[in-house]
């Protein structure tokens, strides 16, 4: 076939700039677009997928030395196999949850788990008597049913605590299967919740965005998580670049996203790219949490406008809405109501004149349709019988008028039966679900193996969120140079408290004083590191709970990416102490001193982090960091040497990430060769109430000393050496390297610990 894209004032001369028009609008030139739908969605023709535009825009570009006035000729291409529809069906959805009071404590404060779902849940609000059961349970649904057509965009309505969110989770898989009871098939065949995370996405009522990246390079990144290296770096950012005409952000693609404190794109172009991170593999599902949300009703059309292209290209669109507007309601194909977990309505926008017409409460002519309905359902549940009634004619209306469209074993909506694989294996081949289509002549066997768990092997994952990381570093220099400065500012502090110390009893007090406090201002130090991961934490949550990547790769690479800093850091810390202190071991010493400085830096940084995947607001992570630390110092070994530590707490002091490092510099001072002496002959009764009596009595108390001992001791004699000193304090288990290797391997200890508590703690699952 030849398609002629030469309207009169344009010529093809211009077609390598057709990239730049708007998605809709390129569709509109390159294929036909489908029939106005009827209530009933007659589904003749499809819109075309991100892939198969980018294919022909990808044609169009290898064109531009083109004769002007060419036509693109598509007869010798293929046409794309006849997409085979889905249907996702869900039957007698039920989810109840324990209530242990009027108020719960959850209620109050909600965990990461609840934020992490929705960060604006409205579902689990203050429970009142009437509404809890004798047992103690809520029912937030009770037995809904009903079904979405890809093509289509279905919103779930209703007030606040309807059940809006908890659909659209249940939907999600985000309810554990023990909690939720029903059944979600698509194509007649039951989901695993692992196919599920692959053909779908999730875009959560908060537009969780790193705020220094820009719109293009936020789209970038998600592109080279989401789709397979088979996919050519062009081709990638290609994609991109549709994405963006697609969803109207051309003018703000090179914007930062932005923050409170960063100017940044507006709230409806910051939700469009939140719904573009999650398209950008072309998903068969898409599940909204009330996109529209904050919104003014420009940006919210806009925004659902790009839902509608997304449903025509062959998506599943399923929304939360609370109350659209009269032209977002022209976008929507099927509505469903809700009022505490029941539906009070299912079905086209068209038919509510009519329902609530026999309902006996017919919908004024000038009247917006769902504000109608949502007043008088508002005005229901304050009833004494609620909207049971509502409920009720609402069973028996859809029994009355339900078409014969469910999706069977003998019969699909619009044509012969197609099991899921070969719908999704039509759809791969359309260049939908692009994350699972490394090779698109790939024969699959079944609908788990249609798809690979990640697009990516996690060397190629570690890459980019260790790109990600280290631009979003360097757009904010002030982070690092804040802790650079809080190193430099102590080292100094304590270069001229402690200005060369001398090899006397007080200089040896001093010296312990100083390693106490250097090596535990290095663990201090790390407690920047709290936030860190608690502002990445729900976008680690989002991308992770769609396998975008996995969590050993996020761990690994914010692993390696922390050891430059780490260095850098510890070598001006050294650099700044070693010399003006006048410590001891010379060049191989001073490198000791480096190393263990990196280990402490290194056993520090992981525990905070660690920390950091526990708790979850800033201040308590602090208030614990803080109190742990000042713990690690109390046994370290400074304040109370090891055989002086009762036997109930002995095991706090090897528990202590301070003791080691504490223990090497120790090591590393005073077992230096040749052995250094720190008390000679008089100095002895330095720390004692002889030490203010003349030096001439000091001599005649050695002498007798010498006397009674048999030994020899004059005022120059070494009495005290380093490795005395050692053996004074305890310090006799561990050599120095010893304690660098166990400081090292605190370090991945809680790296591993941190993994777990992202693997264990981050299933975005209600329970």
């Amino acid at each position: 076939m030849s398609l002629a894209v030469t309207p009169p004032p344009k010529t093809v001369s211009s077609v390598a700039d057709h990239r730049h028009l708007p998605f809709f609008e390129q569709s509109m030139d390159l294929v036909p677009l489908p029939h106005q739908r009827s209530s009933t969605n007659s589904r003749t023709h499809l819109s075309p997928t991100l892939g198969e535009l980018l294919k022909r825009v990808e044609d169009a570009q290898n064109d531009n030395l083109s004769p002007p006035h060419r036509a693109l000729d598509l007869s010798n291409v293929s046409p794309p196999p006849s997409s085979y529809p889905f249907l996702l069906s869900f039957n007698n959805l039920t989810y109840k949850v324990r209530v242990r009071g009027k108020i719960s404590l959850s209620s109050c404060f909600p965990s990461r788990h609840d934020v992490a779902l929705n960060p604006q849940q409205n579902d689990l609000v203050v429970e009142t008597e009437a509404e809890t059961k004798l047992n103690g349970t809520k029912t937030l649904l009770n037995d809904i049913s009903g079904e979405a057509r890809d093509g289509e965009i279905m919103a779930v309505l209703g007030a606040s605590g309807s059940g809006k969110s908890t659909l659209i989770d249940a939907l999600a898989d985000r309810i554990s299967k023990e909690s939720l009871k029903g059944i979600v098939t698509l194509n007649g065949q039951v989901l695993e919740s692992s196919l599920l995370k692959v053909i779908s996405a999730y875009v959560m009522q908060d537009d969780l965005l790193f705020p220094m990246l820009t719109v293009e390079e936020t789209l970038m990144f998600s592109a080279e998580f989401r789709l397979p290296r088979s996919l050519s770096k062009s081709k990638k950012k290609a994609r991109v670049q549709a994405l963006i005409d697609q969803l109207g952000l051309r003018s703000a693609a090179k914007t930062v996203i932005g923050d409170e404190g960063h100017r940044g794109v507006s709230g409806g172009e910051r939700r469009r790219v939140s719904i573009g991170i999650d398209i950008i593999h072309d998903p068969i599902v898409l599940f909204l949490d009330e996109p529209t949300s904050g919104l003014d009703s420009t940006s919210a059309y806009m925004v659902v406008k790009v839902l509608q292209r997304i449903a025509q290209s062959g998506s599943i669109v399923i929304m939360s809405v609370h109350q659209p507007s009269y032209r977002i309601l022209g976008l929507l194909d099927r509505l469903i109501f809700l009022s505490h977990g029941q539906t009070v309505y299912s079905g086209p926008p068209a038919s509510l004149p009519l329902f609530f017409a026999e309902f006996g409460h017919p919908i004024p002519e000038n009247e917006n349709r769902t504000e109608f309905a949502l007043d008088l359902i508002r005005e229901l549940e304050q009833n004494p019988g609620g909207t049971k009634g509502l409920v009720e004619f609402n069973k028996s209306w859809q029994s009355k008028n339900k078409p014969n469209t469910s999706y069977n074993s003998n019969k699909s909506l619009n044509g012969p039966n197609v099991s899921l694989k070969d719908a999704i294996s039509a759809s791969i081949s359309r260049g939908k679900l692009v994350s699972g289509a490394p090779n698109n002549s790939n024969i699959l066997t079944s609908p788990s193996e249609s798809v690979p768990t990640f697009a990516n092997p996690f060397w190629i994952e570690m890459a980019v969120i260790a790109k990600r990381s280290l631009l979003n570093s360097r757009r904010m220099p002030e982070l690092f140079g804040i802790r650079l400065g809080a190193v430099l500012v102590t080292g100094i502090i304590l270069a001229t408290i402690f200005w060369h110390l001398d090899n006397s009893p007080k200089g040896v007090q001093e010296r312990l004083g100083f390693f106490a406090f250097a090596m535990s201002t290095t663990f201090y130090t790390c407690a920047e590191a709290i936030p860190v991961f608690l502002q990445e934490r729900y976008i680690f949550m989002r991308e992770t709970a769609y396998n975008a990547y996995r969590r050993s790769s996020y761990v690994l690479a914010q692993s390696i990416i922390s050891i430059p800093s780490i260095v850098f850091l510890s070598f001006a810390f050294a650099a700044t102490t070693f010399w003006a202190v006048g410590l001891a071991g010379g060049t191989s010493g001073f490198f000791f001193y480096f190393f263990i400085i990196v280990a402490s830096f290194w056993a520090g940084s992981s525990f905070v982090t660690f920390l950091s995947g526990i708790v979850s607001h800033v201040m308590l992570g602090f208030t614990v960091v803080v109190a742990i630390l000042a713990y690690f110092v109390l046994f370290s070994g400074f304040f109370i040497t090891r055989d002086r530590i009762p036997l109930y707490w002995i095991w706090f002091h090897y528990l202590s990430l301070v003791k080691y490092p504490y223990e090497g510099v120790l090591q590393n001072e005073f077992d230096a060769t040749p052995p250094t002496c720190f008390v000679r002959g008089i100095q002895m009764f330095d720390s004692t109430p002889l030490g203010a009596v003349p030096a001439s009595l000091k001599i005649q108390l050695l002498k007798s000393m010498s006397n009674t001992l048999g030994t020899n001791i004059t005022s120059s004699t070494c009495v005290v050496t380093g490795a005395d000193i050692l053996k004074q304090y305890g310090i006799t288990q561990l050599g120095k390297w010893g304690c660098l290797w166990v400081t090292v391997a605190w370090g991945f200890f809680f790296r591993f610990l941190f993994y777990l508590t992202l693997l264990f703690g981050s299933k975005n699952k209600r329970t």
